[in-house]
C-alpha cells in the first residue's frame, strides 16, 4: 500500500472517529435536555374549572423542579435542562393562570412556587433551577420594562427572598427594601394624598379632585414613552367626554426639579387634564410613592382606592376601555 493511500486511509479513519465523538457528545447533551414538563391535573379535578386552576397554580412547577432529576444541562441557555426561553414562556403562562384566579391566589401560588425551588436547591446545589428561575421571576414581575410586571404578585416572592438563607446579606437587604416599596399604595388600599402645583401656581391635592375614576400619571417632559401614552389617551374614544362629565380625571404630575423643561413641555399636555408638579418634592423624598421608573400609571376609584398600581400601559388601556 502506498504512503499516499495510507495517509488517505488515516485521514478517513480520523474523520470517522471525530464524527463519532461529535455524535456521541450531541446524544449525551440531548439526554441532558428536556421540554418543560406540563402539570398533570387529576381527572377528578379537571371537571371543575376553579379546582383545576388552583391545582395548576400549586403544582405547576413540581415536575420541573423534581429533586430526583440529575445531570441536567445547566448553562447560560438552559435552566434544569430546559431551554431558558421555554422556562420564560412557562412562567408567563403560569402568570396568566394566576391573573385569572385573582389576587386572593397570589400568596399561596407564589409560596408553592418558591418552596418547590428551595427544595430543589437543597437537594442539588449544582443545579441552576433555583437561581435561574428566581431570576426569571424577578425580571418578569419587577423589572420596570417588563410588560408583565405586577408588584402584588412580586411581593410574596420578595418577602421570601428577603428572609431566605439561600440569599446573601446584601441580596436579602435589597429584597427587603423592594418589599417596602411594593407595600406602598397597594391595590385595594387608599392612595397616599399629596399636594401639587399647576402652571399658574394654584395648589391642588389628589384627594381634592372629584371624579368616579382618577388616572394618576407620573411623567417627565421629553420622555418618549410618556409622549406615546399622552397621544394614545388623547386618541381614545370617549375619554374626553368622561373627563367633561367628571367621570374620569387625569392627574399628570412631574416629580423632579427641571422646571424650565416642564414649562417648555406644557403645550403637549391636554388642557382638560390636571397637569402639575410636586412643588414640595415630597413624593420621592418622603417615599409617598415608589416611582421606580417614568412613566408610571395608577388607576384610582372614587374613594381614591388603588385599582391598578404602576400598571403596564396595555393593561391600563384595557381597563380604561372597559370604563369608557
Amino acid at each position: 500500500m502506498s504512503k499516499h493511500l495510507l495517509s488517505h486511509v488515516f485521514v478517513c479513519l480520523l474523520a470517522v472517529a471525530v464524527l463519532a465523538v461529535s455524535c456521541k457528545g450531541k446524544v449525551e447533551e440531548k439526554a441532558r435536555t428536556r421540554a418543560f414538563p406540563p402539570v398533570s391535573v387529576p381527572s377528578l379535578l379537571s371537571q371543575n374549572e376553579v379546582e383545576a386552576r388552583n391545582f395548576t397554580l400549586r403544582h405547576y412547577w413540581d415536575r420541573f423542579a423534581d429533586t430526583s432529576q440529575h445531570d441536567l444541562l445547566c448553562d447560560s441557555l438552559h435552566i434544569g435542562g430546559v431551554p431558558r426561553g421555554d422556562v420564560e414562556q412557562a412562567f408567563s403562562n403560569w402568570l396568566y393562570v394566576m391573573m385569572e384566579a385573582g389576587p386572593a391566589s397570589y400568596e399561596t401560588a407564589v409560596g408553592s412556587f418558591y418552596d418547590r425551588l428551595v427544595l430543589c436547591e437543597e437537594a442539588d446545589s449544582s443545579s441552576n433551577i433555583y437561581e435561574g428561575t428566581v431570576d426569571v421571576a424577578c425580571r418578569y414581575l419587577y423589572d420596570p420594562n417588563s410588560p408583565m410586571r405586577d408588584e402584588e404578585m412580586y411581593l410574596p416572592l420578595c418577602r421570601r427572598l428577603a428572609e431566605s438563607p439561600l440569599q446573601d446579606s446584601l441580596h436579602r437587604a435589597k429584597y427587603a427594601k423592594q418589599a417596602v416599596g411594593c407595600s406602598l399604595n397597594r391595590i385595594g388600599t387608599k392612595a397616599a394624598d399629596f399636594a401639587f402645583s399647576d402652571k399658574n401656581g394654584r395648589i391642588r391635592t389628589l384627594y381634592g379632585i372629584k371624579a368616579d375614576w382618577t388616572l394618576l400619571f407620573f411623567s417627565n417632559p421629553g420622555c418618549h414613552a410618556c409622549k406615546d401614552i399622552i397621544e394614545t389617551l388623547k386618541a381614545m374614544p370617549g375619554l374626553d367626554a368622561k373627563i367633561a362629565d367628571k367621570k374620569l380625571a387625569v392627574v399628570n404630575v412631574y416629580i423632579d426639579e427641571d422646571m424650565t423643561g416642564w414649562y417648555d413641555y406644557m403645550p403637549y399636555y391636554p388642557d382638560n387634564w390636571y397637569n402639575g408638579y410636586d412643588h414640595n418634592l415630597v413624593i420621592r423624598t418622603d417615599h409617598l410613592y415608589d416611582v421606580r421608573a417614568i412613566p408610571s400609571l395608577y388607576l384610582l376609584d372614587k374613594e381614591k382606592k388603588v385599582v391598578l398600581k404602576d400598571a403596564p400601559e396595555n393593561r391600563m388601556y384595557h381597563q380604561l376601555e372597559k370604563l369608557l
